[in-house]
């Protein structure tokens, strides 16, 4: 039989990765501890019942090229990654292990830039860095980073519980990590300085927690469009999505067109779409508006009924069309 090979699509977030997930947790026996949430959901983290608190436990590695982009850093990178991941599950992040594999012959001067990176965002979100380790391997391969997050909820919220009449909202413009990050690695030019979303969300997301929130994502590899079919499969609802309410820079938009790739498929470090009861939306929005990572929030949607599973795109032109979630990331690297 065929030995088939690993491809950079399989690691894209999309419905490649997903294929391949299905073969590998075939292989795993155990995939949950007894009334949390583990592999079989994919959610963002898994969960552990602990008395009247549920532990949630994520894990990520990172290996944006370059290290270096607009905007951030492989550091402040994973360790946004790895507390929105709790954040998204309703959970406060409390601790953080941070693992680093090192090619020989890089910068001591970059790793410390890098390092701090993580200190700041540390700082910023109270959330200690507590365990880690360190290898150094032969060969050009610059760092790779692991981040894994423990955090603490009364009650998780998984990305499989829209309801109808929900309502969508997501906290600013999509598509600035993975083009920034591209833009930089190509030596793309714009007339304004396009830098990544990359931010931590618990600040964001601890103020709504008190409203009626029905799920949470953060749309990284595969962007909004793999992230909001996620949500509508797994809750088996239909999703409407108004185009014109998607925002989306200028400069975002020009770069896909040019490269020929759809923006809302491209991943973002620092959004989160949330999936909230019509009666709260009012209320979250205005509430995000006023953090420094939801200036730029709106209302882009909302569940339509049972049923379906699918996400639908009401197109600036007037038209519909089904907005399906893509084979991979169209930009790799970039997380």
């Amino acid at each position: 039989m065929k030995d088939e090979r690993i491809k950079l699509v399989h690691g894209g977030g999309g419905e490649a990765m997903h294929g391949l997930l299905s073969v590998l947790l075939k292989k795993i026996s155990k995939r949950k501890v007894p009334g949390g949430i583990g592999l079989d959901e994919l959610d963002d983290a898994a969960t552990i019942p602990f008395g009247d608190e549920q532990i949630v436990f994520t894990t990520d590695s990172f290996v944006v090229k370059p290290v270096f982009f607009p905007g951030g850093d492989i550091g402040k990178l994973a360790m946004c990654g790895t507390i929105n991941d709790l954040s998204v599950m309703g959970a406060k992040p409390i601790a953080i292990s941070s693992a680093f594999v090192i090619g020989e012959g890089f910068s001591m001067e970059n790793l410390k830039k890098i390092v701090a990176s993580m200190d700041k965002v540390s700082r910023e979100t109270d959330t200690p860095i507590i365990t880690g380790d360190t290898k150094v391997v032969e060969g050009d391969i610059g760092i790779i980073v692991n981040t894994a997050g423990l955090g603490t909820t009364r009650k998780a919220i998984p990305d499989s519980g829209l309801k109808p009449g929900d309502r969508i909202i997501v906290n600013g413009p999509v598509g600035d990590h993975g083009i920034a990050v591209m833009a930089h690695r190509e030596g793309i030019r714009f007339e304004t300085c396009l830098k990544s979303d990359c931010a931590p969300l618990w600040p964001l997301i601890k103020k709504i927690l008190k409203y009626e929130i029905s799920a949470m994502k953060d749309p990284t590899r595969g962007g909004l469009a793999s992230a909001l079919n996620e949500m509508a499969r797994k809750a088996k609802v239909e999703v409407v999505i108004d185009e014109e309410s998607i925002p989306v820079r200028k400069e975002v938009l020009a770069a896909s067109e040019m490269l020929g790739i759809d923006p809302l498929t491209v991943a973002n470090e620092g959004k989160v779409l949330i999936g909230v009861s019509e009666r709260d939306a009012e209320k979250v929005l205005r509430t995000i508006k006023k953090s420094r990572y939801g200036r730029g929030a709106r209302i882009i949607g909302e569940v339509k009924k049972k049923g379906g599973g699918r996400v639908i795109l009401r197109t600036s032109v007037g038209g519909e069309r089904i907005l399906e979630a893509p084979a991979g990331d169209p930009v790799p690297r970039v997380c």
